[in-house]
């Protein structure tokens, strides 16, 4: 096994860092390979936002359900799907451009979220822990506001880094479905209850006694109805092609 198939498989979240501060020289190296990452055109529809004020990072905790660990992390970065920096470069080279799209968005978000996972990789090779923070969808509102973005600017992702604790490095990587259940051949399929069942017993859990429990915290919880809200109000202003995209 390769040390990066190696790296892959073993790489899990860390939400818990030692005291010690990333050198500026692999930031860098972690940041080059964000910008390696593949994207649409080669037009790179992503900016990163490299949150070093302290008091942002409080309030970037805050906001995301109360998580000290975030204002306690030596690097967090913010990956922003932009689509504002190619509006504006046709706008200045002359060409009369349609404003942006749901599409378009999709577009930046995916450009974006691929580059903080190739973060997170090259992160990982240095020894250093990364966690996304998905929290910044639920409030974007507030992010919006603390970090100045624009309409045609979103939060894709955010993660932050630092180096993990003996106990974030001894905790065991959660288990992952089994791959006959994830990977189909030419066309989907539902699966049948009896696929469900042996789906989540691959993962270690059951059906009848977990599965319940876990869409309440997650699927169904205030946070999750609040992200629904806050990106469906989001796509319905930034799709709304009366307002002026200036």
């Amino acid at each position: 096994m390769s040390d990066i198939i190696k790296q892959l498989k073993e790489r899990k979240s860390t939400r818990s860092f030692t005291s010690a501060q990333i050198p500026p020289d692999v930031l860098d190296e972690i940041l080059e390979c964000a910008f390696a990452a593949p994207t649409a055109g080669c037009q790179q529809l992503y900016t990163i936002l490299n949150i070093t004020d302290q008091q942002k990072k409080d309030a970037l905790a805050i906001s995301c359900d109360n998580q000290p660990f975030i204002a306690k992390a030596p690097l967090v970065l913010i990956f922003l799907a932009d689509c504002r920096r190619w509006l504006d470069g046709y706008e200045l080279a002359g060409l009369k451009a349609p404003a942006p799209r749901e599409a378009d968005l999709l577009l930046a978000c995916a450009d974006a979220i691929i580059a903080a996972q190739n973060a997170a990789v090259a992160a990982d090779s240095f020894g250093i822990g990364s966690c996304y923070i998905g929290d910044v969808w639920e409030q974007k509102e507030t992010v919006t506001e603390l970090l100045g973005l624009d309409k045609y600017v979103f939060p894709a992702a955010m993660l932050v880094f630092g180096y993990p604790t003996a106990q974030q490095e001894s905790r065991a990587k959660p288990k992952r479905f089994a791959k006959n259940f994830i990977v189909q051949e030419n066309s989907y399929h539902r699966l049948s209850e009896s696929e469900q069942r042996a789906l989540f017993a691959s993962q270690g859990s059951n059906l009848d006694t977990d599965v319940a429990p876990f869409g309440k915290r997650k699927y169904m919880s205030d946070f999750a109805c609040e992200m629904r809200r806050s990106v469906a109000e989001y796509l319905k202003e930034f799709g709304d092609a009366s307002i002026s995209q200036n």
